[in-house]
């Protein structure tokens, strides 16, 4: 039982690294051509809801939070084994270089996520995955949760704070 549960844990986190697998037909104009909201280190950026657009320290940065059952089944995975993740979120943060355009080669950080009652928060490590960074989060009840970014990169330090209600 055991190994079946790490096989699907390795299987969801493959899965998240990998690029979202929408075709371009369904993508706007302006996002073939370099919007804001299309192709990102082979990332659609659409996927997930937008936390946070601006700058992290020296560098630009999108955070977006993704509930992965959906994000499973849009990629393609089958419904049974997606709803195994029904109600859990990931953070992704997608950092470029401003001056380039391109993806943060060797960034981390950390999240801290203080919850609607002020008196519990949690600390995330934040992995490089495929493109981005990110982890998976724990929004246990509804209510406003504040994010703290912690990134580093190149030698280089950044922070960001923005926000997210749970319905």
């Amino acid at each position: 039982m055991e190994r079946k549960r790490f096989a699907a844990w390795v299987a969801a986190l493959s899965i998240l690294a990998l690029p979202s697998m929408l075709p371009a037909a369904e993508m706007r104009h302006e996002d073939m051509h370099g919007g804001h909201e299309g192709m990102h280190g082979g990332h659609d950026m659409k996927s997930g809801e937008l936390l946070f657009s601006g700058k992290i320290g020296p560098w630009t940065g999108e955070a977006r939070l993704i509930e992965k059952q959906a994000y499973m089944e849009q990629s393609g995975i089958p419904a049974k084994f997606a709803a195994k993740f029904a109600g859990e979120l990931h953070l992704m943060m997608f950092l470029t270089d401003p001056m380039t355009g391109k993806s943060l080669p060797g960034a981390s950080g950390k999240v801290t996520i203080a919850g609607p009652d002020q008196a519990s928060s949690s600390k995330v490590t934040l992995v490089v995955m495929g493109g981005h960074i990110g982890a998976d989060v724990h929004l246990p009840q509804p209510g406003g949760y504040t994010f703290t970014a912690e990134i580093e990169a190149g030698g280089r330090t950044g922070s960001a704070t923005f926000s997210h209600t749970l319905k």
